[in-house]
């Protein structure tokens, strides 16, 4: 049975032990010992089944031509193997996927890149009880005032209160 056996993936039981979260341990470990059983049993079977014997079950059995005709029966059985469909599908979705994070960490790279100049600008910039009005206007110039266009306070649009 084992040359015949589909090539599985060895699982890492350690990865996944370690993304598995507290309260779900016990079932975590279920799902392992039922998976090491299930492959002992597996890894214990023949390769080939035991043939029968014919011979045996021609001088057992009394009805002449039974043994015969499930002989010719058994020899003709042929047992189709299942077509494997779903292999280029799941290796298509793991490709996108592979992009996507491949996608997301450029992203997360240039968001990291410009963080890192803001955090510049914050550490260089004078402490905040030192500066005067034209000090925070010019590092932040949103907070500028536009006192020509709107000479009322609060000298901004009200729908950007």
């Amino acid at each position: 049975m084992a040359g015949r056996r589909v090539a599985l993936k060895a699982i890492d039981w350690m990865a996944f032990a370690e993304r598995v979260p507290p309260n779900q341990r016990a079932m975590f470990n279920n799902l392992k010992t039922r998976s090491d059983a299930i492959a002992a049993k597996l890894a214990s079977l023949p390769e080939t089944p035991a043939p029968i014997n014919w011979a045996y079950y021609k001088t057992a059995v009394a009805k002449a031509g039974m043994v015969d005709d499930f002989e010719t029966k058994f020899a003709a059985l042929t047992i189709p193997v299942p077509a494997d469909t779903e292999t280029t599908k799941i290796d298509a979705q793991e490709q996108e996927a592979n992009k996507n994070a491949a996608d997301y960490v450029q992203a997360s790279k240039a968001r990291i890149t410009q963080y890192e100049a803001e955090l510049a600008k914050f550490q260089n910039m004078i402490p905040f009880d030192q500066m005067t009005i034209e000090d925070l206007n010019h590092t932040f110039p949103e907070t500028k005032l536009d006192k020509e266009k709107y000479p009322y306070w609060p000298h901004k649009p009200i729908a950007d209160l």
